[in-house]
């Protein structure tokens, strides 16, 4: 019974910090064998399940030049620490037995963005643009072709039989319509969300709900529990 594991690189490395002791400054190596080990934690080896494939979607570092807008400071991303831990992360997944990278791409919107929380005192007129500090805005990136890489390989896993099973670690609804087709043609679909609290909603489109991460410190009481996935 071959099972996939697929994880969205981005929510699984800012709930990694989170969860994790020492999250926030963990090398990569760490980082990627406690990736390793999340997705082996949900094969169940004693009902003869078996690991198909770990497929991890990210996109590579930004590594534009450019200059800060408040400082006129020159800025090369490609030498951030944020940049080079993602180089060092993704070459060491690609280490890993049966870990298979799906790299989308980082496109630069073309500006600066404010923090919403100095964006909010801004409009409120509690402080001025000159109150704000250097750290008090970011690079306006967004990343691209990922959420449809994760659709694409539910839809093609599914159709080929490849697997029984598929387990998502992500915290985004926008796999509800992939998951529905996996189900549609058999197979048993699991989100694994790290703890975060989902939309009660989605419950009506896996098969269950698993965590294995460490748990949070404080519990929303409004999160739903994590149960086992639900009985054929």
């Amino acid at each position: 019974m071959p099972t996939a594991v697929l994880v969205d690189g981005g929510f699984f490395l800012k709930r990694y910090r989170a969860l994790h002791p020492g999250g926030m400054t963990a090398p990569a190596e760490k980082v990627a064998k406690d990736l390793f080990g999340l997705a082996l934690k949900h094969i169940d080896r004693t009902e003869g399940e078996k690991l198909y494939r770990i497929f991890y979607y990210d996109c590579p570092p930004y590594d534009k030049k450019g200059h800060h807008p408040l400082t006129g400071k020159a800025i090369d991303f490609s030498k951030t620490d944020r940049a080079r831990f993602q180089r060092q992360f993704l070459e060491e997944l690609k280490k890993l037995r049966k870990v298979a990278l799906r790299l989308g791409e980082v496109r630069d919107r073309g500006g600066w963005q404010v923090k919403r929380e100095k964006l909010n005192l801004l409009l409120r007129q509690t402080i001025k643009v000159s109150d704000l500090g250097e750290h008090d805005v970011y690079c306006d990136i967004v990343q691209k072709g990922v959420d449809m890489r994760i659709g694409l390989d539910i839809s093609s896993l599914a159709f080929k039989k490849q697997v029984d099973r598929i387990v998502l670690i992500s915290g985004d609804s926008d796999f509800v319509p992939a998951a529905k087709l996996a189900r549609r043609e058999g197979i048993d679909f699991v989100l694994d969300p790290m703890w975060n609290p989902i939309n009660p909603d989605l419950h009506e489109h896996i098969d269950g709900l698993q965590s294995y991460s460490p748990r949070p410190v404080k519990k929303s009481a409004s999160a739903p529990p994590h149960d086992k996935p639900k009985a054929p």
